[in-house]
């Protein structure tokens, strides 16, 4: 995650929604260097990602953007901009090759799931020791709206004649999938959460996307498989001073308190907490 402002061209903006809007309903823009892709097939594709990682999820958080900028750098990692201007905007830049949709798609729905997650704002710079699971959420996040996408298109392309191309999404979604299936294996996951987790703390509590949070992601998918309102918990994390840095049995009791505030289901920090054995007073 970066902290700078840089000179960029905007174009394809989606018209605004009526307010107040919501991160489903937001306007998009997009800027920076798209290189030679036809001049409204990267709105298409990340409008189409956005409905199918959100449609159907209540969005309850109270501090959602009412702008987003997806942002195309030609190198670098895929993060959220923290920018300290005031503004509303939630800035996601991705980093992919001349209409690689899918990768567009995957990229996108995992920042979309930390705008989800409230980690759009100024002061929302990852931490240790939880930033690892958030990393996990979202990662579960896209894959899952990779899911539905892929199904979407196939069914009714953006792009005329292209419904092929909902086989591709899945089998691009299939390989990560299998990738990170086999880690959990490798790991001691899929056998037994709690020591994997007991076993593996120090490894697993650093921050990012690390071969552990990947694992798990899988986990967690299965989790919004199985009880699809599960997902809108995301709106309720990072609503209390120290975000992820808190340890991870106050980090999954404060998010617990944060849904019953929102409304929102607690089934998954319930279940993370049951999964990985974590004592709801312990550190």
């Amino acid at each position: 995650m970066l902290f700078a402002q840089p000179k960029l061209t905007c174009w394809g903006v989606t018209p605004a929604m009526a307010a107040p809007s919501t991160l489903l309903t937001a306007p998009i823009e997009l800027a920076g260097d798209w290189g030679r892709m036809l001049e409204g097939a990267a709105d298409q594709v990340v409008e189409r990602m956005r409905h199918a990682c959100l449609d159907g999820v209540r969005l309850l958080s109270d501090r959602q953007p009412t702008r987003l900028r997806v942002d195309e750098h030609t190198s670098g990692t895929p993060a959220i901009w923290l920018h300290p201007d005031g503004s509303s905007m939630a800035w996601i830049i991705v980093d992919i090759g001349e209409r690689d949709w899918s990768k567009l798609a995957y990229q996108f729905g995992h920042e979309l799931g930390h705008v989800l997650c409230n980690s759009w704002q100024a002061d929302a710079k990852p931490a240790a020791p939880c930033q690892w699971l958030e990393e996990a959420m979202v990662e579960a996040h896209s894959l899952r709206g990779l899911g539905r996408l892929a199904k979407s298109w196939k069914e009714a392309p953006p792009f005329a004649g292209d419904n092929a191309f909902g086989d591709a999404i899945a089998k691009y979604r299939e390989n990560i999938i299998r990738g990170y299936t086999a880690l959990a294996d490798s790991q001691g996951l899929t056998s037994d959460a709690a020591a994997w987790f007991a076993g593996h703390r120090s490894e697993i509590e650093i921050p990012g996307l690390n071969l552990f949070a990947q694992a798990m992601s899988v986990t967690i998918l299965a989790e919004y498989d199985r009880a699809p309102d599960c997902v809108e918990a995301l709106g309720a994390l990072n609503r209390w001073p120290g975000r992820t840095g808190l340890p991870i049995a106050e980090y999954l009791r404060r998010w617990e308190a944060s849904c019953a505030e929102l409304g929102a289901s607690s089934s998954l920090p319930i279940r993370l907490r049951d999964l990985l054995h974590v004592p709801q007073w312990a550190k």
